[in-house]
């Protein structure tokens, strides 16, 4: 019995490529038999070329006679099964030329399409692979188990694969496939897709990790994306919504499985990957994977449902390992996520960053380099200005870009240096040429937030945390420690003044988020003390005022109209108090073993301000500053006491650092009473904060039901 004939000879043969073929390789024989029989007549091989001509001759005779048996006389056995029967050859030189380009083309046409048949990895024998892939569907809840779900929520009777019936549902698509080619070359117009169809390939693809299937649901996906634009030629026609939604849904979702399943990239211990090895396969793959990226990417752009775009980024994200290595694609896949990581919701804010995160895991140090450099580009022109509805949006981006930058210390120390230095820069011009365009390039949004970025990110890098985590190596972005405070404190000095506190309080706050967490001590107290102590000046009497407390995290200057009143009094006083509360609070103060001495200047100078204001004004002006200062006092008081009672028995002198360093870690800040005043402080600070966020967006508790 006959070996059968496997399912791309017969879509070739049905096709009409078979026939061309025949006939071009007839055509090329004869060619080659004539300028061998013009050889051969000049190395003594008379005989056999005068009967290869004679056989020329009378089948040129017989065939210009018409005669039905022409046809086969003078045909050799291999011209026969050659299928030199199919049709009459033509002596033509100019055809026989063009005849030998067509072949070329078409030969190339077919080595094409076989390595297609090949690279794309048709399944002819369902059997033979069953097992195998019923294996890799139970793995599936392990490997990818939100793929997974989505499958069983949506495609449940995909899963429900059986070795009987895979040779029955093989036979049958192909006997669809080849009956849809068919129609629609009959009708030679842009076939409609189907769900039926869509249906045929998500088997394939499931059942087969069919490339072949990808390829056209891929085409497809093209198709749907640019259906709207006239300039572009679609090989498929969508008349649904559901089906849209359909086909773009199953491209995100099954693509990344099918080439994972082809094309595996490594993950490394450190989180970072390499790409797949190239192959021939891999090489018609990377023009696949290319092409739909750059689709994915057109479809991001005009789509504005959330769950669509979260779908988007997630999916493109395990992609990424595939286009690493084309750097134009990473360029614009890069830009489109910073895009929506800055202009976003907050959902797909946080699903673009980690896009943008997964492709920071690149080998390539150029992709990294790239990838940091534009994220905080990005952060630096989103910060330009900042209100109440833009801050918690800065804030997420300041600390997923923390978060990025200190995935590699070594990298991001050259980008820290850099930018680091361009603030100072922009400090020297200031103090050199005193202007007001001069100080603007200090006193601005953009200025305060790169600061604060900066600490958060030495802050991070240098945590007792991930000192742990790097076995005890210490991070090169510890050295930016010293320059980034000689910055921002040089920022504050550089004009003092009621109206530009706020912007010393928010240097304030970030180096103070810098030494709680590095635990590297830097004198703030001479920075908070004059904005404190001028809360309680005995030369200025606040006027009363009707203005709304100041909200301090969204000005770094105040209004000309809340100068010199009670309401912007009273909040200096307060942040002020809290701050330096906060400070001498922290490890690197509150942990030393000499704490009593280093508040007893600090405690001196508050009670001398406090009692110069009573003094002058009467015990019932500036009552509250002087309240928040006299608790302040009192609480740092019991901590300098509560520190005497530790030291107290110490075995060891002053000079024993070793000694001391051990005393210093074995303390517990925490229980401290400054500490503990200042939890309290910070918990009602932010319940404070959540009643008027809630009042801004208009939400009223009382009418809330429970």
């Amino acid at each position: 019995m006959g070996k059968k004939a496997t399912k791309s000879t017969r879509k070739f043969a049905a096709s009409g490529q078979l026939k061309k073929t025949i006939q071009a390789r007839r055509k090329f024989r004869d060619i080659k038999k004539k300028a061998e029989k013009r050889k051969g007549s000049g190395k003594g091989k008379d005989g056999e070329a005068r009967e290869d001509e004679d056989g020329s001759d009378e089948e040129e005779e017989e065939k210009e006679a018409g005669g039905s048996s022409g046809k086969f006389k003078g045909m050799s056995v291999d011209d026969f099964l050659g299928g030199g029967f199919m049709q009459g050859a033509s002596d033509d030189e100019a055809s026989e030329e063009d005849a030998i380009s067509q072949d070329e083309d078409e030969d190339e046409e077919g080595s094409e399409f076989d390595d297609d048949n090949e690279s794309f990895a048709d399944v002819d024998d369902l059997e033979d692979e069953g097992e195998a892939h019923l294996v890799e569907l139970s793995k599936l809840a392990e490997k990818d188990p939100e793929f997974f779900k989505y499958l069983q929520d949506n495609d449940r009777e995909l899963l429900d694969f059986s070795l009987s019936g895979a040779n029955a549902a093989a036979s049958e698509d192909e006997e669809d496939e080849e009956e849809d080619d068919e129609e629609a070359m009959e009708e030679d117009v842009t076939p409609v897709l189907t769900k039926e169809i869509l249906r045929k390939w998500q088997k394939a693809l499931l059942e087969h990790r069919s490339l072949k299937a990808l390829r056209k649901l891929l085409i497809a996906f093209r198709s749907a994306v640019h259906m709207n634009e006239e300039d572009q030629v679609v090989a498929w026609r969508i008349d649904s919504a559901s089906v849209y939604g359909k086909l773009v849904t199953t491209a995100l979702r099954y693509t990344p499985v099918i080439l994972e399943h082809h094309g595996p990239y490594r993950s490394l211990a450190n989180g970072k990957f390499k790409a797949p090895t190239q192959t021939n396969k891999w090489k018609t793959l990377q023009k696949l994977i290319l092409s739909y990226f750059h689709n994915v990417l057109h479809l991001m752009g005009q789509i504005a449902d959330n769950d669509m775009l979260r779908l988007a980024f997630t999916e493109t994200a395990k992609l990424v390992p595939y286009v690493t290595g084309n750097r134009k694609t990473v360029k614009v896949y890069l830009k489109t996520c910073l895009s929506y990581w800055s202009s976003a919701e907050d959902n797909v804010r946080i699903s673009a960053f980690l896009s943008v995160r997964r492709l920071a895991g690149a080998m390539d140090e150029s992709v990294l380099d790239l990838v940091l450099k534009n994220t905080y580009l990005t952060l630096v022109r989103s910060c330009k200005s900042t209100s109440a509805h833009t801050l918690p949006t800065i804030n997420l981006m300041k600390n997923s870009a923390s978060e990025l930058f200190c995935t590699d210390h070594s990298a991001s120390y050259q980008h820290a240096f850099g930018y680091i230095r361009q603030l100072a820069i922009h400090l020297r011009n200031s103090m050199k040429t005193k202007t007001k365009e001069a100080y603007k390039q200090v006193y601005n949004w953009q200025y305060v937030h790169c600061v604060d970025f900066w600490a958060l990110v030495i802050a991070r890098a240098c945590d007792k945390q991930t000192l742990i985590d790097r076995g005890g190596a210490e991070s090169e972005l510890k050295a930016l420690i010293y320059p980034l405070v000689q910055v921002a404190l040089g920022a504050a000095r550089l004009i003092r003044n009621p109206r530009s506190f706020p912007f010393h309080l928010h240097i304030m706050r970030s180096i103070l988020h810098l030494t709680s967490h590095t635990n590297v001590y830097v004198p703030l107290a001479p920075y908070l003390l004059p904005v404190l102590t001028s809360t309680l000046s005995a030369s200025t009497k606040p006027k009363p005022s009707t203005l709304r407390p100041l909200d301090f995290e969204t000005h770094i200057r105040a209004p000309q109209q809340y100068l010199k009143t009670r309401v912007y009094n009273e909040g200096l006083a307060e942040e002020a108090a809290f701050l330096l509360a906060a400070y001498l609070a922290s490890a690197p103060v509150q942990g030393s073993i000499g704490f009593p001495e280093l508040v007893v200047p600090i405690t001196l100078l508050l009670r001398k301000a406090i009692k110069g204001a009573r003094a002058a004004q009467g015990k019932l002006a500036k009552a509250k500053e002087t309240a928040l200062t006299k608790t302040l006092v009192d609480r740092v008081d019991d901590s300098a006491r509560w520190v005497e009672g530790r030291r107290a028995g110490v075995p060891f002198a002053p000079g024993k650092l070793a000694e001391v360093e051990r005393w210093e870690d074995a303390l517990k800040v925490e229980d401290a009473p400054l500490a503990r005043y200042v939890k309290v402080q910070r918990k009602a600070r932010e319940k404070r904060r959540q009643l008027v966020e809630k009042a801004r967006e208009g939400e009223d508790e009382i009418l809330e039901e429970d």
